[in-house]
This record gives C-alpha cells, sequence and structure tokens, in this order.
C-alpha cells in the first residue's frame, strides 16, 4: 500500500524537499506531545512559507507552549513516581531472598556461578557478558543476545556496575539489582530506562584487559 498522502518524485527537487519534510518530521517525533496536531504543522509551514504571515500572534502562542511544557513536566514526575514507588516494591521483595545480599550503598547481589581469577580495579578495562533487565523480565539491553562480549572501563558504567565488578573474580557470573541511584537516577536514560527505574543485570567476568 502507497505511503498516503502520495507524492511525485521525480526530480531533485522534489526529492530533496522530500528530504527538508523527512528532516522536519525527525524533529517532530523528537518534540512530540500528547495531542500534536500534524495538519496544524503542515498549515503553519505553508501560511508562512507562501504567505509570509500567521494565523496566531506570539502572545497566543507563547501561553500554550507553557501549558503544553506545563503538562508535559507533569505526567513526567506522576510516571517517575510509579516507577520509583515500583523500583522499592521490587527490591525490597528481592531483598528478602537467602540468596541475596546488600551492600551499604543499596546494592543487591547474588552469586550464580563462582571464578577464581583476579579482581578488577576501578581503572581496569573489562570483559564481559550481560543481560539487563527491568524488574518485569523485559529486557533493555543485552549483550548475551547480541552474541559478542563487552568491553569498557570499570569507572566508565553505572555505579551499581562499577561497585560490584569490583567486587568479583574473573569466572563469576552475579545477578545484581540496582536501586535507581545505582543506575540512571531520576534522569533515566533516553527513551529506553525510565526516571527512577531499579535495573537487573546478569553479569559474567570474563577477563581484565
Amino acid at each position: 500500500m502507497a505511503l498516503q498522502p502520495e507524492v511525485e518524485l521525480a526530480t531533485d527537487e522534489q526529492k530533496v524537499s522530500y528530504g527538508f519534510g523527512l528532516q522536519f518530521g525527525d524533529q517532530l517525533k523528537r518534540n512530540a506531545f500528547e495531542g500534536l496536531d500534524v495538519d496544524a504543522v503542515c498549515a503553519a509551514i505553508r501560511h508562512w512559507y507562501v504567505n509570509g504571515e500567521t494565523a496566531m500572534s506570539d502572545a497566543e502562542l507563547n501561553p500554550a507552549f507553557q501549558r503544553i511544557q506545563d503538562k508535559a513536566k507533569a505526567a513526567e514526575a506522576e510516571q517517575a513516581s510509579k516507577h520509583l514507588a515500583l523500583a522499592e516494591e521490587f527490591l525490597k521483595r528481592n531483598a528478602e531472598r537467602d540468596e541475596v545480599s546488600v551492600t551499604d550503598s543499596g546494592l543487591q547481589w547474588e552469586v550464580l556461578e563462582t571464578g577464581s581469577g583476579a579482581k578488577p580495579s576501578a581503572a581496569a578495562t573489562v570483559v564481559t557478558h550481560y543481560h539487563g533487565t527491568f524488574p518485569d523480565g523485559r529486557v533493555f539491553d543485552s549483550s548475551v543476545e547480541r552474541g559478542e562480549p563487552a568491553e569498557f572501563g570499570v569507572n566508565q558504567v553505572i555505579p551499581g556496575w562499577t561497585e560490584a565488578l569490583q567486587m568479583m573474580s574473573v569466572g563469576d557470573k552475579w545477578r545484581i539489582a540496582c536501586p535507581p541511584k545505582l543506575a540512571y537516577g531520576e534522569a533515566g536514560a533516553g527513551g529506553s530506562i525510565p526516571p527512577n527505574s531499579a535495573l537487573v543485570f546478569e553479569i559474567h567476568l570474563i577477563d581484565i584487559k
């Protein structure tokens, strides 16, 4: 089925014009909000480009911008509060399991397999396989699924990883649960990790470089 609305893309000028539209569309997607009206966007582009005029003044537009921003901030705060409550509930339950130990920082860890190699320092570079999930089991990142170990500095990762790796020996495989403050905190990470998320990792320490 052809994309709608249909458009002729025969000349270089048409193709480059379409490319400008793709750039605008990408910017819209990155700044999307609930209720975004694409028809209004297209009308504004045509009004200004063709006529050099607008259908509304800055005095009308700016308060609307502010109200939309306030709505978005309120929604983000509500979601962050929900994620924090879920994280605290999960960490409380997880800490009650006999297999789990908890450090002073709040990091939770359990041994799945035991190695006998050296322990990395904070300045070391390590090779690991890992599988990262949310508490409900949804996967957000996994070198295991990619089929290729990851290499990085011990002090170049989230605080929960930095702490855990320095306790592990080469050959160890641990499951760790990171409270939000030892993961990505109130900011989250892009669109993949929501604010105030607890994260669970299975980490296999393969080598120290």
